[in-house]
């Protein structure tokens, strides 16, 4: 197989390409990611909705609603009122605009657990969580693997305060948070210089609701550095939407609508891909794409899941 580390290094490493993307990927520079709180709310009012119980991780609700109470995201007000029929019904409501994109979310975190599991099982010994916002499937983890260890990385702004959170639900000896602005420093930089990140072990990577924020040639740039980061057997899992017709993200009726939502609250959709172009784009950075894997389930809402090995 070619040197892939190589290539990444000589086509794909110009920093440059990555300052805009990050500041959408972590979000605004000196402000907590409003899309990982708006994520992290959706999993409490999925907890009020029935039968999503059957579909989300185990615990993923009452350890969201303590983790954003905790870090001072949020009030119990709000939370009592997220966890409630009526916001459920609020959800159901505007689901017209991106169809079956709020249970999604439900499917999107467990095949982000599925694929930290069944990645534990194959062997490996790291995990990394990019971009986790409010996410709480390390802390969750992390006691029942103990010879797992578990990363998070995320810009400062909200990274802190997350840590504030954890710091009062309990800290786990195995879990790290990095709080990092990847605008100024690169990923693979950043990994590199950290003690406890083994680059050749065989790691989990997941990029949930991620990649659709960041310019093509960040999105490249990404895998490249998970690549060369990262030991043989290793897997990244993630969500992207589908390229349309007219060669922009398709979410369905109203696509126009939300690219138009998304571009004024900041927070352009900018990469997308048609699913039978992933095997190509994976290659390039050194990936196969693994759609036999356990979990991989096609698409759910406007979102396809993915998961590509080394």
């Amino acid at each position: 197989m070619p040197d892939k580390t190589k290539d990444c290094g000589k086509q794909y490493a110009v920093h440059t390409q990555l300052s805009y993307e990050t500041d959408k990927w972590l979000m605004r520079k000196n402000r907590p990611s409003r899309t990982a709180y708006k994520v992290a709310l959706n999993v409490v009012t999925l907890g009020a909705k029935q039968g999503m119980e059957k579909i989300l991780p185990p615990d993923i609700v009452e350890a969201t609603e303590r983790l954003l109470v905790a870090s001072g995201a949020v009030g119990t007000k709000s939370v009592r009122w997220s966890r409630s029929k009526r916001m459920v019904s609020v959800y159901e409501a505007f689901d017209w605009m991106l169809p079956g994109q709020f249970e999604a979310f439900a499917h999107r975190k467990a095949f982000c657990e599925c694929q930290v599991r069944d990645g534990i099982d194959g062997g490996a010994s790291q995990v990394i969580v990019l971009g986790a916002g409010y996410d709480t499937l390390g802390w969750r983890l992390a006691p029942e693997f103990p010879g797992v260890n578990f990363f998070e990385i995320d810009h400062p702004a909200t990274a802190l305060l997350k840590a504030k959170g954890i710091d009062e639900m309990g800290q786990r000896e195995n879990l790290y948070l990095i709080a990092e602005d990847l605008g100024e420093r690169k990923l693979e930089d950043v990994l590199k210089a950290d003690s406890l990140w083994d680059l050749k072990a065989r790691t989990i990577i997941i990029a949930e609701g991620l990649v659709m924020y960041l310019p093509p040639e960040a999105v490249l740039e990404l895998f490249c550095q998970c690549y060369v980061t990262t030991g043989t057997g290793s897997r990244i899992a993630f969500s992207y939407i589908p390229t349309g017709a007219d060669g922009r993200p398709y979410v369905g009726r109203w696509t126009g609508l939300m690219l138009w939502l998304q571009k004024v609250v900041g927070e352009p959709w900018l990469w997308s891909i048609r699913p039978q172009e992933l095997d190509l784009f994976l290659k390039k950075s050194g990936w196969i794409n693994a759609q036999e894997l356990v979990g991989v389930t096609g698409k759910q809402g406007v979102e396809f899941f993915a998961v590509a090995t080394k």
